[in-house]
């Protein structure tokens, strides 16, 4: 991949990981939803600003994957996207005091080295 592609690339995940923040933020202000209200809290989601906001990430981070995949195979492009997942534990981790067992970190070990092999270039 050329350098525009991996700022391509990143971005989107950035978008994604940051979408998946503000949504987390947001629904911590929703609160729980069960049957009983459902509906109020569907309504409810226009009005916090953190949902729409990651909303709004994620619409973004759509866009940058497409513009990726204008230019790189998707066999690739796609895999990658799983740092994805690794970013957001570490945002877990530092924001929401979530903690990360030692199976969830060879997990994610096992991840990056997937996408490393992924994009290797032989």
């Amino acid at each position: 991949m050329k350098f525009a592609e991996i700022c391509l690339l990143l971005m989107s995940i950035i978008a994604n990981v940051s979408g998946q923040f503000f949504l987390k933020s947001g629904a911590l202000k929703l609160g729980k939803v069960n049957l009983s209200n459902l509906f109020t809290h569907v309504l409810n989601i226009v009005t916090i600003p953190e949902l729409m906001v990651g909303l709004t990430c994620y619409g973004l981070g759509a866009i940058a994957y497409i513009l990726v995949l204008t230019r790189v195979k998707l066999s690739i492009v796609g895999p990658c996207t799983a740092l994805s997942y690794v970013f957001a534990v570490v945002l877990g981790y530092w924001i929401f005091k979530e903690t990360i067992p030692l199976t969830r970190i060879l997990g994610l070990s096992l991840i990056v080295n997937g996408v490393i092999l992924v994009v290797w270039k032989q």
